[in-house]
């Protein structure tokens, strides 16, 4: 078994269901020190959070990934059991070998390798990895990103190595993420009976109207980076089961995927304009997962083309599509961000899987960015 594929496994076999870490971050940690890095722990209530860095001073290349997974599901779907990596067909098999396990491993691998040819290389070289990425996302890279700015921490380039690549490895980067706003809304009206509809207020009837308009807005027409803005109902529920009761309140659940072509506070204040114009009695608690942002062609940009042309043979397609990752913390401490990893077909999915012999060109890959950032040129 090659050293990828060895640590791979390694990782898999540790049931870390966010936020749990379930071992992975020690036993990087434990490489990586013995490799030379500086080991920092940042721990956020149930949270684990490492950051591995090697050499001092600018310009600061990190790898940024994450060690925790999604549940598998149902057990007896799986071919193999999701905890115990198996190999079959050219593919290792098991919950996170895509997202992002296959990725960590990589990206350790290629460290290792970059400062053992390299020691005396310019600048800091670091890893960061968080236990909080599948889940809501609050004492991971979102509050690590705090600390490096109270500190002043500097990250000049940022490689996240989610699961980018569409059909075959390379021939997708992601270079921006959209932005994440939602709002759960609550539609106040009063209850009453069917047959005495004088004597309530129906909040269905009343939200009706501004619903057809929220959903008949074009919020955007996006630019030459993002798509237009969408905006989604994920969730609605009024009623108490009774076919004679008028509702007393209806909470409704909304999501807005955003470009830079508009703002989340562009966004909150059209959405209350319209609620207002409709006069619907609501309140309307808002959650901003993340800003858009954008990596413009730059040294980072032309590092990862590089590396893909060298170890994939392919060029790859530049995106902001997709939905969001811990990329859109690091962006606005002023990094360049750019995401590059295995296919993606099959992530979050029953028998999850990556191809093997991608798997073996991951760390080359990840290298090669290292080299052509912080190496000798």
């Amino acid at each position: 078994m090659s050293p990828v594929v060895e640590l791979t496994s390694e990782l898999i076999r540790r049931a870390s269901l966010t936020p749990a870490d379930a071992g992975c971050q020690p036993l990087i940690a434990e490489r990586l020190a013995r490799a030379g890095f500086a080991i920092e722990r940042l721990r956020y209530g149930d949270v684990d959070n490492l950051f591995a860095t090697h050499g001092a001073g600018d310009p600061v290349l990190v790898f940024l990934g994450h060690t925790d997974i999604v549940p598998p599901g149902p057990l007896d779907a799986w071919t193999s059991a999701p905890f115990e990596p198996a190999i079959r067909d050219g593919r290792l098999y098991g919950r996170g070998a895509a997202d992002m396990k296959s990725g960590v491993a990589a990206m350790t691998l290629a460290l290792e390798d970059f400062v053992r040819a390299d020691p005396a290389h310019r600048g800091t070289v670091a890893l960061l990895l968080t236990s909080d990425e599948e889940g809501i996302g609050k004492d991971g890279v979102r509050r690590v990103a705090d600390e490096f700015r109270r500190r002043g921490q500097r990250i000049d380039w940022c490689v996240v190595g989610e699961p980018s690549s569409r059909e075959t490895l390379g021939d997708l980067i992601r270079v921006g993420r959209r932005g994440s706003l939602t709002g759960r809304l609550r539609v106040r009206g009063v209850q009453g009976h069917v047959a005495y509809p004088d004597r309530a207020r129906n909040p269905i009837h009343a939200f009706a109207p501004a619903l057809a308009e929220l959903a008949a807005t074009r919020w955007d027409d996006g630019n030459d980076a993002f798509p237009p803005t969408s905006f989604q109902i994920s969730n609605l529920n009024a009623g108490t089961g009774a076919d004679n009761v008028i509702p007393g309140s209806l909470d409704a659940v909304f999501n807005f995927r955003f470009g830079t072509a508009s703002s989340a506070a562009s966004l909150r204040d059209r959405v209350e304009r319209i609620l207002k114009d409709c006069a619907v009695d609501a309140t309307i608690d808002w959650w901003l997962s993340g800003e858009p942002f954008l990596t413009r062609e730059g040294l980072l940009r032309e590092a990862v083309v590089a590396a893909i042309a060298e170890h994939c043979g392919v060029t790859p397609e530049a995106s902001t599509g997709g939905g969001t990752s811990d990329g859109r913390f690091i962006a606005p401490l002023g990094a360049e961000v750019v995401e590059l990893g295995p296919v993606n077909a099959s992530i979050h999915k029953v028998d999850e899987s990556v191809a093997l012999d991608e798997l073996e060109r991951l760390p080359r890959l990840y290298r090669s960015i290292a080299q052509r950032l912080l190496g000798d040129r």
